[in-house]
């Protein structure tokens, strides 16, 4: 299945969170169901499944025991990062941003996005998956996650252009306030790698962000993949009384499309240390 063909991308992430789904609903160690299984279960190709598989190993999140099968792997030690004021910044990035529409679909949430975004799992979402492009050059792929129930009108044409939390705020009074976003590298997968016009298994960036609005409602369920050859993470840590902080730039960072946040209030934003990325 090439990158392209339609349907592709959003069979890659169905087949992704059904195991991210198994990963989660086990313990270290517990072993999972093994390859063929899985193939008859979603009715996906073997190549289709090891992707996601694969991914999903290079992650740290499965392990492969040669003649024993797949296992839930170690939990991963995570180490928070807090600048004194807990606040965001978003630095200047250089270069046009813009969209291009890989997947645009209504689907049901399922279990994993559903308890992300705190949904039935037959509940309806908007599910888009855009590559981002810097000056015409790919550089990140995002799949976003958002509740149909809050956009029965989002248009393509929002997603392809200008800010999407703007078009949320004035197109569909959706106003978000606070993001909570982690971060780990990974590497592309060969349909990422197509994509993005790197070598498959190159260094990446993944960032899974959730987000929500002034009610305290999850709006958006949000992961994507950046390519590791042109950011870098820089935080900026607190370690004693300063001043008053400084005030956010209005700019980009890895994650987050150019202008989201950019003229909030930094003090409602709760992502974690100051994350600057460099083309």
């Amino acid at each position: 299945m090439k990158a392209d063909e339609p349907g592709a991308v959003l069979k890659r992430e169905r087949v992704r969170d059904f195991i991210l789904d198994l990963v989660e609903s086990h313990h270290p160690g517990d072993a999972i169901p093994s390859e063929r299984a899985l193939c008859a279960q979603l009715g996906v190709s073997r190549p289709t499944l090891r992707a996601a598989v694969d991914e999903l190993v290079a992650a740290g999140l499965l392990v492969r025991e040669h003649g024993r099968g797949m296992f839930v792997a170690p939990e991963k030690i995570t180490q928070e990062l807090v600048s004194g004021q807990q606040a965001m910044t978003v630095p200047q990035s250089s270069g046009a941003w813009s969209s291009r529409l890989l997947e645009f679909t209504t689907i049901p949430a399922g279990a994993r996005v559903g308890r992300k975004l705190r949904l039935s799992p037959a509940a309806e979402i908007v599910y888009v998956a855009r590559l981002r492009l810097v000056d015409g050059s790919p550089m990140a792929i995002e799949h976003l996650h958002i509740r149909a129930d809050l956009v029965p009108t989002l248009s393509a044409q929002e997603l392809e252009a200008g800010d999407l939390y703007e078009h949320l705020r004035e197109q569909h009074g959706v106003q978000v306030q606070e993001a909570v976003q982690a971060i780990e590298p990974t590497v592309v997968t060969r349909a990422e790698a197509e994509l993005l016009d790197v070598p498959e298994l190159s260094p990446a960036l993944l960032f899974e962000r959730l987000t929500s609005d002034t009610t305290g409602r999850p709006v958006e369920y949000v992961h994507s993949i950046y390519r590791g050859d042109r950011y870098r993470i820089v935080s900026r840590l607190t370690l004693g009384p300063s001043a008053a902080a400084p005030p956010a730039t209005p700019g980009h960072h890895p994650g987050i499309p150019p202008g989201d946040f950019a003229d909030r209030d930094t003090t409602a934003s709760s992502t974690r240390g100051d994350i600057q990325s460099t083309p």
